[in-house]
């Protein structure tokens, strides 16, 4: 396991918000998706340690990371350090809202386990 995991998270926070920030959630999702699974990590913990470490990121990042932001860095990470990890997008009717999460063999890893049950899926990435 690489030991920059927090600097490549913030900067990975930093990338996504560049796209929130012009609005353009497609380009968002389709570098998501287009994300490559690197080789299998021997860690058996990476899974809770690259999460762990955006996390960390997102408390020292110089404003709120929106689960958005922090998902799609979350599944790249993952992903990127052999996790086939996949950005789930959610939305409630009533009140509407809409929100990400990620999983990793339909597990969610980055936010409460119960999250599936709250949102209809709109989207896989």
């Amino acid at each position: 396991m690489r030991s920059f995991l927090i600097p490549e998270a913030y900067l990975k926070l930093i990338y996504f918000d560049s796209y929130l920030m012009r609005g353009n959630f497609r380009a968002l999702y389709d570098k998501v998706r287009r994300c490559p699974v690197g080789k299998k990590l021997q860690s058996p913990d990476a899974v809770e340690r690259i999460c762990a470490a955006v996390d960390m990121a997102c408390i020292w990042y110089w404003k709120e990371a929106l689960c958005l932001q922090r998902s799609a860095a979350t599944a790249c990470l993952l992903k990127r350090n052999g996790v086939s990890a996949q950005m789930v997008i959610g939305i409630q009717q009533m009140p509407f809202k809409a929100h990400a999460w990620v999983e990793v063999d339909g597990q969610v890893v980055n936010d409460k386990p119960y999250t599936p049950g709250m949102y209809a899926v709109l989207d896989r990435c």
